[in-house]
């Protein structure tokens, strides 16, 4: 054997994706996202608006949260079916749609496995929520699976570069992600857009929505107490590694604030996506 002969190294074991399914699930859980969602909700209107949503058409929201794309699409008299696979989340939904007297059906789905036929739809939305699916290619493949030819896929998708983009990569920092899994930020490239839908027509437009609160001290008790990474990622580490990760959360939002010193304007951008059905 020479003496420059390669050292063979164990293959890295198989991210077992239904654990880390079931992690998410709890993370998601944690807080009460709720809080959070209903200040996007502009982002669940526009996502309407690009799909050109038709009263009448049957519409499936995927990941739905608390409902924002759902009660959109219903307040345009769409057919509307609302899925996620927490379901707390579905409860505040219901409840925001009789606020409303919407018509909504609800039902918990795991984005990877929808329980519905082949061509169900003739929309399928999704804002801020299947990007956080562990297994990308699947999640896109059954949006693709329920949407009849000439359908349409409309997502809203947080971008790597922009601030929800880089909340994530802090959180990372002190809180590392599971070896082997894709960052949910991919799907705000247009990259790999291409590679989930091949062979589909995608229109990209960029979109930027604004964060408003008080201060960053503000915005980081909100997201601490009841968005579920930023819940678990704080309960995880120790009282100096909490008071590292509050110190660079507090400085990033310092840093992207656009409302002075008399509040807290953060802008961030995503990508609306809208893929047409071959």
């Amino acid at each position: 054997m020479s003496a420059t002969a390669t050292l063979s190294h164990p293959a890295p074991a198989p991210v077992d994706l239904v654990a880390l399914k079931a992690r998410q699930q709890a993370t998601w859980a944690a807080g009460d996202y709720a809080v959070i969602g209903t200040t996007l909700q502009i982002i669940g209107e526009r996502i309407c608006e690009a799909v050109d949503l038709r009263a009448g058409e049957r519409v499936l929201d995927v990941a739905a949260g608390n409902g924002n794309a759902t009660l959109a699409a219903a307040r345009h008299f769409a057919q509307v079916t609302s899925t996620d696979y927490v379901g707390a989340l579905l409860d505040r939904g219901r409840e925001r749609a009789a606020a409303e007297r919407l018509v909504v059906a609800f039902r918990q789905a795991d984005a990877e496995a929808l329980p519905f036929d082949d061509a169900s739809f003739d929309v399928a939305l999704s804002t801020l929520g299947v990007m956080f699916t562990p297994n990308q290619e699947k999640a896109a493949a059954e949006l693709l699976r329920v949407v009849r030819p000439g359908g349409r896929i409309g997502l809203a998708n947080w971008t790597p570069e922009g601030f929800i983009g880089q909340v994530f990569k802090t959180i990372g920092k002190h809180m590392p992600p599971p070896a082997g899994v894709k960052s949910p930020a991919l799907w705000g490239s247009e990259a790999r857009l291409a590679e989930l839908f091949p062979g589909q027509r995608v229109s990209v437009t960029r979109q930027i929505f604004h964060f408003r609160y008080r201060s960053p001290g503000h915005m980081l008790e909100i997201f601490r107490t009841y968005y579920g990474p930023m819940n678990r990622a704080f309960a995880a580490l120790d009282a100096a590694g909490q008071a590292m990760l509050e110190s660079d959360m507090l400085g990033l939002m310092a840093g992207m604030n656009r409302g002075g010193d008399d509040a807290l304007i953060v802008p961030s951008e995503y990508i609306e996506v809208v893929v047409t059905r071959s």
